[in-house]
């Protein structure tokens, strides 16, 4: 015997119909709350894509056929500007000749557009007056980024942070603040103004 769940309203005809199991859409959005919420909760470290899975009513396997890692998951859940994947593929794997440039290049893209940049904003207000937001950015930062960062350039992570701290700064002042000159300058004119501190950071 079937066993089936109580009507739900046709909002079209008013009429009932038999209930239906979430569609996809649904079932990434209850797998992105879950996952907000174990983040939060829990920090990067120690949450795992099987306690997402447990969280959302969906078994792990079906949150990788969504999003793939827990990393993708937080990218995906935070609404970060990019995925690490990325950097680290079209950016830092590349010549280590021209990586300062490639780097603030790829920063400024980052940065350039308002809607892209907004929710990350929001968590890094969320991290200045919340330790909890604050650890989890922490770790997610520190294992995602940083330290792949460090690992593929061969770099002590000092060295990365710096390089880091400095791009940050700079998308703070220019997109979020807007200081002039800098906030209207051009592209080209920043990336030659800022790379070679970038370089330095990189290279010595």
């Amino acid at each position: 015997m079937t066993e089936r769940v109580g009507p739900i309203p046709d909002r079209g005809t008013g009429s009932g119909r038999p209930g239906r199991r979430p569609g996809p859409s649904q079932t990434r959005e209850a797998v992105l709350a879950a996952a907000r919420r174990l983040f939060a909760e829990r920090g990067y470290e120690k949450t795992t894509i099987r306690a997402i899975g447990r969280a959302a009513g969906v078994d792990a396997a079906l949150v990788h056929h969504f999003f793939g890692t827990k990393e993708q998951v937080f990218v995906a859940a935070m609404a970060f500007p990019f995925d690490p994947a990325d950097l680290i593929r079209d950016v830092v794997s590349g010549p280590r000749e021209g990586l300062a440039q490639r780097l603030v290049r790829f920063f400024l893209s980052v940065w350039r557009d308002p809607e892209a940049r907004a929710p990350f904003f929001a968590i890094l207000r969320s991290a200045s007056t919340n330790e909890q937001a604050a650890a989890m950015l922490r770790e997610f930062i520190s294992s995602a980024l940083l330290a792949r960062v460090a690992g593929t350039l061969g770099l002590p992570r000092l060295r990365v942070e710096g390089a880091a701290a400095q791009l940050v700064g700079i998308a703070l002042v220019r997109y979020v603040v807007g200081v002039e000159p800098l906030a209207s300058a051009p592209e080209d004119e920043v990336v030659a103004l800022v790379a070679p501190v970038i370089e330095y950071y990189l290279n010595g």
